[in-house]
């Protein structure tokens, strides 16, 4: 039997308006959302996924997209009633990414009711000027409102996503929004700094952004900020108190497995015979049609980078147990990656454990072509 932990990820790929920094797989709503339709193809697609699957229990749950908040709460139950009939999740951590545009006082009793127990807000800022620029459709006080109702309702897990290095943005602005974050007392920050993707609108016409020296400036003056209010970084740009960290993203940075069911979703799930990913189409239109996804076993030589490239977001970095039995890969495959990173310094050493050091995760790229 597979030991490896299973978490399910579900996409919803509409959006009210496509904003001009997202590379994710999301369309802008044209007329009438299809809930109904398009949950009853999340369910066969589920069912097809987990048909050779012999876990009985998964890890997490994370409703992505998109905005899975337009979708009413009466179809992200049926949608959950159906998992449940597969695995057990009466225990696990279930989180909806919500949009402070997209939600009425409704929606949160309803969504608690049909089993999310975790919120993953998109704030991305504070200021009703950025947000402009940012193309969102929700203003400041949304956010304090959405915070504020989903606590009534009784959601006890909140995190708040917000960005940093924004157009015109200022290191008074940039600690303002922290401010304004930790104020609603969340139990996690996901706190990223703006990078222009490849295929979106600022791709095409870039903003002007603030110098790296000065986004520099945001980074040690927000790290400060969030660790003296009690924030502890453990990923990246992940900020948790203690007890809080995400457990469907830290299955992802430690290379678990996962189920990715909807339109341009992705999968991890790992056999005897070795890595296979999945690709779901990411047309809307196409998934409604039920295509087959796109399977792709990772070849034995890019194992070891992708396994870097997730575990070394961490803080904690990886267990040099947990690397033998996630990869099925000896240990003289990593041994010349260690020695080049622990001799540049980028790495450090603790007992079985391999993290980054802090320059580590400064300069993680340089890090990772170590491995290339």
């Amino acid at each position: 039997m597979n030991a490896i932990p299973l978490s399910l990820y579900v996409h919803f790929p509409w959006c009210v308006k496509k904003c001009p920094y997202c590379d994710f797989n999301s369309h802008a709503l044209q007329g009438d959302l299809p809930a109904a339709a398009y949950t009853d193809s999340l369910i066969a697609d589920f069912d097809a996924a987990t048909k050779t699957e012999d876990r009985q229990s998964l890890t997490s749950i994370f409703l992505g997209g998109g905005t899975p908040s337009l979708f009413p709460p009466a179809e992200i139950k049926r949608l959950l009633d159906h998992v449940a009939q597969r695995f057990e999740i009466s225990n696990i951590e279930i989180t909806l990414e919500a949009n402070p545009g997209t939600l009425d006082e409704g929606h949160f009793s309803g969504y608690l009711n049909a089993g999310i127990n975790r919120l993953s807000v998109g704030a991305q800022s504070f200021s009703n000027q950025m947000l402009a620029k940012l193309g969102r459709i929700h203003q400041s006080e949304d956010i304090k409102r959405a915070v504020t109702r989903a606590r009534e309702a009784g959601f006890r897990r909140i995190n708040i996503d917000l960005m940093y290095g924004l157009p015109g943005q200022t290191l008074e602005g940039c600690l303002a929004d922290l401010d304004q974050a930790i104020s609603l007392c969340p139990e996690h920050i996901s706190w990223y700094q703006l990078t222009i993707e490849p295929n979106t609108y600022f791709h095409r016409y870039p903003p002007a952004r603030p110098a790296e020296h000065i986004v520099a400036d945001f980074m040690d003056a927000g790290f400060e900020q969030l660790t003296r209010n009690g924030f502890q970084r453990y990923e990246i740009s992940a900020f948790a108190r203690p007890g809080e960290k995400s457990l469907h993203n830290l299955n992802y940075w430690q290379f678990g497995d996962y189920l990715g069911i909807g339109a341009g979703a992705h999968g991890k799930v790992s056999g005897q015979d070795g890595i296979v990913r999945t690709t779901r189409t990411r047309v809307p239109a196409d998934y409604f049609k039920r295509q087959s996804p796109i399977l792709n076993r990772v070849r034995r030589e890019e194992i070891l980078l992708e396994y870097l490239m997730n575990t070394l977001r961490l803080v904690d970095g990886f267990a040099l147990e947990d690397f033998y039995n996630r990869t099925g890969l000896p240990a003289s495959s990593l041994q010349p990656f260690l020695s080049a990173g622990l001799d540049r310094g980028l790495l450090e050493r603790s007992d079985d454990s391999i993290r980054p050091s802090e320059k580590g995760l400064l300069f993680l790229n340089e890090l990772l072509l170590l491995a290339a």
